[in-house]
């Protein structure tokens, strides 16, 4: 008689399994929640494309940007512009949005990504206070304090969806090709240089990565999330203005990032639903509520779990995966056909 292990699915077919899911979770949202409810949770893609350009940069390049939502306004106002000043159709300024902002994030980082620390920290959140000001300067360009009014796309005629969630499924197709790209990008030999580079600069010289021009291209690629997401912040919106883009939405996609899981792309997800909806619902119990929320948020991550909640469910995944298969082999180890010669009388 032979005991007989049944093996579980195998973990690709489980992992496979668990994204269709999601997937499927994230189709069904717009039908079965209230319409008003519907634009928010597109903004909550928005919000995750721009922390996953943060990952990006903070995560694995271990460069820390306070001053993400300047990006963000660049790519709000490119397609702000475009659509008001020169009758663009709003989706053919997304790419648009993403060079120009993977320009600047070249630019301007070369010479910020200089520093270290936190006077790198400071120099981003100088650019981040930078911007509304700017803004409000070209007023003939870009509308001044009164904005620009982008209107909402339209659905189109044969889809049996309204405009809302029209645009949540394009929020969801865009997020979801830069969520591969960003996985891709770190599946291979660039997330071991960028680790080197964070975690010993010595080693990653020795290594022969020029952490300089490393951690440059990855701020430009973090940019170029920022600059999508604020593209098609302004569709879903309709309307942008210099004071949205203030310090407190760089600190909130910071915070976003942290409690997510700065090295979790898949936290990205998370922190993006606490920034979009945890501040409201705090606010309408207390008006004053919302910054002590994300004040204490930030703190118990720290502290509790500082690899922030997508990081620590990977990691109890992992943990389990590899628990159940030191405990598959065990049991093929230690369970024997009975009856056979190591348990016959001698």
């Amino acid at each position: 008689m032979n005991v007989v292990i049944k093996p579980r699915l195998p973990i690709a077919v489980r992992a496979i399994v668990g994204a269709a899911l999601a997937v499927v979770f994230l189709y069904v949202i717009p039908f079965v929640i209230p319409n008003y409810l519907v634009s928010q949770f597109a903004t909550v893609l928005v919000f995750a494309i721009a922390i996953v350009g943060i990952n990006l940069v903070t995560g694995f390049g271990g460069a820390i940007t306070l001053g993400h939502a300047a990006f963000v306004a660049l790519g709000s106002y490119t397609t702000a512009i475009l659509v008001v000043r020169y009758g663009w159709n709003p989706y053919a300024t997304i790419p648009v949005s993403a060079a120009l902002s993977w320009v600047a994030g070249w630019c301007l980082g070369f010479p910020a990504l200089r520093l270290q620390g936190l006077y790198l920290a400071l120099g981003t959140l100088v650019l981040s206070i930078t911007v509304p000001p700017v803004l409000k300067r070209f007023e003939g360009f870009t509308g001044g304090v009164q904005g620009l009014n982008v209107g909402n796309p339209e659905a189109p005629a044969f889809l049996p969806i309204d405009d809302s969630q029209w645009i949540y499924f394009v929020s969801l197709a865009v997020a979801a090709v830069l969520y591969v790209i960003a996985r891709r990008i770190l599946s291979g030999p660039l997330r071991r240089a960028l680790v080197a580079a964070r975690d010993n600069q010595l080693v990653g010289a020795v290594m022969g990565v020029d952490r300089a021009t490393l951690t440059t291209a990855t701020f430009a690629m973090s940019s170029l999330y920022a600059g999508v997401a604020g593209s098609l912040y302004a569709m879903i919106v309709g309307f942008v203005s210099p004071d949205t883009f203030n310090v407190m939405m760089s600190l909130s996609l910071f915070v976003g990032a942290v409690v997510g899981g700065i090295t979790s792309l898949n936290g990205a997800i998370v922190g993006a639903m606490f920034i979009q909806f945890v501040p409201v619902w705090a606010s309408d119990i207390d008006v004053s509520l919302g910054g002590l929320v994300f004040g204490c948020a930030l703190i118990l991550t720290l502290v509790a779990i500082p690899a922030g909640i997508g990081g620590l469910s990977e990691r109890l995944f992992i943990r389990a995966r590899l628990g159940w298969v030191e405990g598959a082999s065990a049991k093929r180890s230690v369970v024997a056909p009975v009856g056979s010669a190591q348990n016959e009388p001698a």
